[in-house]
Protein backbone atom coordinates (compact mmCIF):
# COMPACT_ATOMS: atom_id res chain seq x y z
CA UNK A 1 0.00 0.00 0.00
CA UNK A 2 1.23 3.60 -1.02
CA UNK A 3 0.05 6.92 0.70
CA UNK A 4 0.53 10.16 -0.60
CA UNK A 5 0.77 12.97 1.36
CA UNK A 6 0.95 16.47 0.03
CA UNK A 7 0.59 20.05 1.57
CA UNK A 8 2.35 22.86 1.96
CA UNK A 9 4.85 23.98 4.61
CA UNK A 10 3.83 23.43 8.77
CA UNK A 11 0.65 22.28 7.81
CA UNK A 12 1.27 19.16 9.54
CA UNK A 13 1.75 16.73 6.97
CA UNK A 14 5.37 15.01 8.16
CA UNK A 15 3.94 14.56 11.79
CA UNK A 16 0.45 13.17 10.35
CA UNK A 17 3.01 10.94 7.43
CA UNK A 18 5.33 9.92 10.40
CA UNK A 19 2.44 8.72 12.90
CA UNK A 20 0.66 6.97 10.20
CA UNK A 21 3.45 4.94 8.92
CA UNK A 22 4.33 3.84 12.68
CA UNK A 23 1.00 2.94 13.20
CA UNK A 24 0.37 1.12 10.26
CA UNK A 25 4.14 -0.40 10.17
CA UNK A 26 4.78 1.16 7.02
CA UNK A 27 8.36 2.50 5.76
CA UNK A 28 8.51 6.59 5.43
CA UNK A 29 10.29 8.99 3.08
CA UNK A 30 10.30 12.24 4.37
CA UNK A 31 10.86 13.58 0.32
CA UNK A 32 11.17 17.21 1.66
CA UNK A 33 14.07 16.25 2.92
CA UNK A 34 15.78 15.28 -0.49
CA UNK A 35 15.45 18.38 -1.79
CA UNK A 36 16.94 19.91 1.45
CA UNK A 37 19.84 17.92 1.35
CA UNK A 38 20.59 18.80 -2.18
CA UNK A 39 19.99 22.37 -1.63
CA UNK A 40 22.48 22.35 0.76
CA UNK A 41 24.66 20.41 -0.83
CA UNK A 42 24.32 22.48 -3.75
CA UNK A 43 25.38 25.94 -1.49
CA UNK A 44 27.82 23.82 0.41
CA UNK A 45 29.99 22.91 -2.29
CA UNK A 46 29.16 25.40 -5.25
CA UNK A 47 28.19 22.74 -7.40
CA UNK A 48 25.31 23.49 -9.45
CA UNK A 49 22.24 21.69 -8.22
CA UNK A 50 21.37 18.62 -10.87
CA UNK A 51 25.57 17.73 -9.93
CA UNK A 52 24.00 17.81 -6.14
CA UNK A 53 21.18 15.75 -7.12
CA UNK A 54 23.24 13.30 -9.08
CA UNK A 55 25.66 12.58 -6.58
CA UNK A 56 23.42 12.83 -3.38
CA UNK A 57 23.79 10.14 -0.69
CA UNK A 58 22.33 8.74 2.07
CA UNK A 59 24.56 10.30 4.48
CA UNK A 60 23.01 13.48 3.13
CA UNK A 61 20.11 13.29 4.60
CA UNK A 62 21.09 12.95 8.11
CA UNK A 63 22.65 16.75 7.78
CA UNK A 64 22.30 19.14 10.90
CA UNK A 65 21.24 21.92 9.12
CA UNK A 66 18.43 20.71 7.45
CA UNK A 67 15.58 21.30 9.48
CA UNK A 68 16.03 25.20 9.40
CA UNK A 69 14.72 27.67 7.25
CA UNK A 70 17.95 28.50 5.31
CA UNK A 71 17.25 24.69 3.66
CA UNK A 72 13.70 25.07 3.40
CA UNK A 73 14.29 28.04 1.06
CA UNK A 74 17.31 26.49 -0.69
CA UNK A 75 15.04 23.13 -1.26
CA UNK A 76 11.97 25.26 -2.77
CA UNK A 77 14.72 27.16 -5.05
CA UNK A 78 16.31 23.57 -6.53
CA UNK A 79 12.55 21.98 -6.38
CA UNK A 80 11.93 24.28 -9.45
CA UNK A 81 14.58 22.72 -11.62
CA UNK A 82 13.52 19.57 -14.04
CA UNK A 83 16.66 18.09 -14.18
CA UNK A 84 16.86 18.11 -10.45
CA UNK A 85 13.18 16.20 -10.12
CA UNK A 86 14.07 14.31 -12.65
CA UNK A 87 16.76 12.89 -10.52
CA UNK A 88 15.24 12.51 -7.57
CA UNK A 89 12.15 11.24 -9.15
CA UNK A 90 13.53 7.26 -9.55
CA UNK A 91 14.65 7.53 -6.12
CA UNK A 92 11.52 7.90 -4.47
CA UNK A 93 9.28 5.47 -7.47
CA UNK A 94 11.21 2.66 -5.98
CA UNK A 95 11.28 3.35 -2.71
CA UNK A 96 7.29 3.79 -3.48
CA UNK A 97 7.37 0.73 -5.05
CA UNK A 98 10.17 -1.62 -2.86
CA UNK A 99 10.00 0.06 0.51
CA UNK A 100 12.52 -1.77 3.03
CA UNK A 101 10.23 -3.42 5.15
CA UNK A 102 7.82 -4.69 2.65
CA UNK A 103 4.82 -4.08 3.77
CA UNK A 104 3.92 -0.56 2.85
CA UNK A 105 5.00 2.83 1.73
CA UNK A 106 4.18 6.76 3.62
CA UNK A 107 5.99 9.25 1.57
CA UNK A 108 5.07 13.07 2.11
CA UNK A 109 6.17 16.16 -0.17
CA UNK A 110 4.38 18.16 -2.62
CA UNK A 111 3.88 16.49 -5.81
CA UNK A 112 3.83 12.98 -4.47
CA UNK A 113 0.09 12.41 -5.11
CA UNK A 114 0.49 14.22 -8.59
CA UNK A 115 3.84 12.83 -9.86
CA UNK A 116 5.86 10.64 -7.86
CA UNK A 117 2.75 7.92 -6.68
CA UNK A 118 -0.30 9.03 -8.59
CA UNK A 119 -1.18 5.59 -8.62
CA UNK A 120 -1.11 5.63 -4.48
CA UNK A 121 -3.95 3.72 -2.55
CA UNK A 122 -4.56 7.02 -0.48
CA UNK A 123 -4.03 10.51 -1.30
CA UNK A 124 -4.02 13.00 1.39
CA UNK A 125 -3.36 17.23 0.74
CA UNK A 126 -3.05 18.30 3.94
CA UNK A 127 -3.40 22.21 4.56
CA UNK A 128 -4.04 25.10 6.80
CA UNK A 129 -4.02 29.03 6.69
CA UNK A 130 -1.29 30.56 6.01
CA UNK A 131 -1.51 32.55 9.71
CA UNK A 132 -2.06 29.17 11.86
CA UNK A 133 1.34 27.89 9.56
CA UNK A 134 2.97 30.82 10.31
CA UNK A 135 2.05 30.30 14.08
CA UNK A 136 3.15 26.84 14.18
CA UNK A 137 6.38 27.33 12.31
CA UNK A 138 7.01 30.43 14.43
CA UNK A 139 6.49 28.18 17.51
CA UNK A 140 8.21 25.74 16.15
CA UNK A 141 11.17 27.66 15.62
CA UNK A 142 11.59 29.25 19.54
CA UNK A 143 11.42 25.85 20.71
CA UNK A 144 14.32 25.04 18.89
CA UNK A 145 15.70 28.32 21.08
CA UNK A 146 15.91 30.50 18.07
CA UNK A 147 14.96 34.23 17.57
CA UNK A 148 12.00 34.87 15.87
CA UNK A 149 10.56 37.36 13.82
CA UNK A 150 6.76 36.78 12.93
CA UNK A 151 6.56 39.19 9.83
CA UNK A 152 10.26 37.49 8.37
CA UNK A 153 8.65 34.16 9.27
CA UNK A 154 4.94 35.03 7.04
CA UNK A 155 7.25 37.03 4.29
CA UNK A 156 9.11 33.63 3.89
CA UNK A 157 6.20 31.32 3.80
CA UNK A 158 4.18 33.23 1.68
CA UNK A 159 6.89 33.33 -0.86
CA UNK A 160 7.62 29.88 -0.48
CA UNK A 161 3.68 28.96 -1.29
CA UNK A 162 3.34 31.14 -4.43
CA UNK A 163 7.17 29.92 -5.51
CA UNK A 164 5.57 26.31 -4.99
CA UNK A 165 2.21 26.59 -6.19
CA UNK A 166 3.32 28.61 -9.19
CA UNK A 167 6.53 26.77 -10.76
CA UNK A 168 5.95 24.83 -13.91
CA UNK A 169 7.59 21.68 -13.07
CA UNK A 170 5.57 19.80 -10.79
CA UNK A 171 3.50 22.81 -9.03
CA UNK A 172 2.04 22.35 -5.30
CA UNK A 173 -1.62 21.16 -6.25
CA UNK A 174 -4.20 18.84 -4.56
CA UNK A 175 -4.48 15.75 -6.95
CA UNK A 176 -8.26 15.38 -8.39
CA UNK A 177 -8.62 12.07 -5.87
CA UNK A 178 -6.77 13.21 -3.11
CA UNK A 179 -8.71 13.71 0.01
CA UNK A 180 -8.35 17.02 1.60
CA UNK A 181 -7.29 17.61 5.07
CA UNK A 182 -7.73 21.15 6.79
CA UNK A 183 -5.54 21.34 10.23
CA UNK A 184 -6.06 24.92 10.91
CA UNK A 185 -8.51 24.16 13.72
CA UNK A 186 -7.29 20.78 14.42
CA UNK A 187 -4.54 19.39 16.61
CA UNK A 188 -2.24 16.64 15.54
CA UNK A 189 -4.25 14.34 17.66
CA UNK A 190 -7.06 15.04 15.71
CA UNK A 191 -5.44 15.33 12.10
CA UNK A 192 -4.25 11.72 13.23
CA UNK A 193 -7.54 9.81 13.82
CA UNK A 194 -9.15 11.81 10.85
CA UNK A 195 -6.73 10.50 8.92
CA UNK A 196 -6.55 7.11 9.91
CA UNK A 197 -9.90 6.54 9.51
CA UNK A 198 -9.57 7.20 5.47
CA UNK A 199 -6.97 4.63 5.52
CA UNK A 200 -9.14 2.29 7.73
CA UNK A 201 -12.26 3.11 5.15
Amino acid sequence: MIIAIDGPAAAGKGTLARRLAEALGFDYLDTGLIYRAVGMKAERTGWPPEAAALALTPSDLDGADLRGDEAAQAASKVAAIPEVRAALLEFQRAFAANPPGGKGAVLDGRDIGTVVCPQADLKLFVTASLEKRVERRVKELQQRGLEVIQTEVFAQMKERDERDSQRAVAPLVAANDARVLDTSDLDADQAFALAFELVRT
